[in-house]
């Protein structure tokens, strides 16, 4: 039986003796151009193929230099919620256009990873990143103890705040969402409802405690609710008389649901104010359901500006979700390579009027 001999490839020491230049020379070709002239770095290329050499071997260059060469984005979500959700869509575009040639990845924890703290020490541990951008995580998740036990430069995108040693990137929640409780108030709503993502790491789906809400620990959905309530308050309405939804798990089977729950359980409503977009389209999606529409049957307002909410008109509150992302992803590779950065960014947002919201 005869073996056929195993084949050859070029490797930065033989392509450098080859052309008569240094192993270092042969490696900025690949991975710092700029340092040497377009001739001899094609040269460089050209003979490297020549020899069947595929380029600097990542597995070696992050053993080397101990770096993974990518950035991680930490969602307690599950992994639809990236695509689906067109604000998360919106933010990690931003991400990555900061990452730029470095490599971003997903390390989506699912909603019950969060109270598993070895569940989420392992997911951490496993994620070959140089940093992570935390986006809208919990106050007390185990992942955030999980990045600090592990050294990784973190920035927090949304949620929690007033974690030491992380850059904060968000918009002020709670003063945000004033605009879209004042336009029901304008237009003459009393009987409002509220729907809110989830609150805390704790499952509930359905009514909201004054308890719950008080000790929410995804504060950026506690504070919108509490800038609406503020505004209601200030226009004489008893907080007592205001229903609060949550829907647990963000998506469009769950919106609708939760819309349909505190519709149909509060039928004197005549306003609802969500707390993001994609809860406004539960609503939508409920009253198309049982032939209404808003605003003629129900004035609603919504948070965050997708392009689906702006597309659909709605009445909501825009805030720039990519550049929150770039933000973000910017604000991690300069803690990655040792540069001063910000502690605290806060974004400036604006409400859309749209036509969701008619007089009562």
């Amino acid at each position: 039986m005869i073996m056929g001999r195993k084949q050859q490839y070029g490797t930065l020491a033989s392509i450098a003796a080859k052309l008569g230049v240094s192993r270092t020379t042969v490696s900025n070709a690949y991975n710092r151009p700029e340092q040497l002239s377009a001739e001899l770095r094609q040269r460089i290329l050209d003979t490297a193929e020549d020899m069947g050499y595929l380029g600097p071997d990542p597995v070696a260059r992050s053993l080397r230099t101990r770096r993974a060469g990518a950035i991680g984005v930490l969602l307690t979500e599950d992994l639809t919620y990236a695509f689906e959700d067109m604000a998360s869509v919106d933010f990690l575009a931003g991400v990555a256009q900061a990452a730029g040639d470095t490599q971003l990845t997903l390390i989506p924890a699912s909603p019950a990873s969060s109270v598993d703290h070895v569940s989420a020490q392992q997911l951490v541990n496993n994620a070959a990143v140089d940093g992570v951008v935390i986006y809208s995580v919990a106050k007390g998740d185990p992942h955030i103890d999980a990045i600090r036990a592990r050294g990784l430069p973190a920035v927090i995108a949304d949620q929690p705040a007033g974690e030491e040693g992380m850059p904060f990137i968000a918009p002020n929640n709670r003063k945000a969402i004033a605009p879209a409780a004042q336009a029901l108030i304008d237009a003459g709503h009393r009987k409002i409802g509220i729907l809110s993502i989830r609150l805390d790491r704790a499952n509930n789906d359905g009514e909201v405690t004054r308890e719950r809400l008080e000790n929410a620990q995804y504060q950026v959905q506690r504070d919108r609710v509490r800038g609406a309530m503020e505004v209601f308050i200030e226009a004489g309405i008893d907080p007592d008389t205001v229903p609060i939804m949550e829907c647990w798990i963000n998506n469009r089977q769950h919106n609708f649901e939760v819309a349909k729950e505190l519709l149909e359980t509060h039928p004197n409503l005549t306003a609802v104010l969500c707390t993001v977009d994609a809860l406004a389209f539960g609503v939508l999606e409920y009253l198309k359901s049982v032939g209404k529409s808003a605003p003629a049957d129900l004035s609603l307002t919504g948070f965050d500006g997708t392009h689906m909410a702006l597309a659909r008109d709605l009445t909501t509150v825009i805030q720039p979700n990519k550049l929150k992302g770039f933000k973000a992803g910017e604000t991690l590779l300069k803690m990655i390579d040792k540069e001063y950065v910000e502690p605290e960014v806060e974004l400036e947002t604006s409400f859309h009027p749209g036509s969701t919201v008619a007089p009562i």
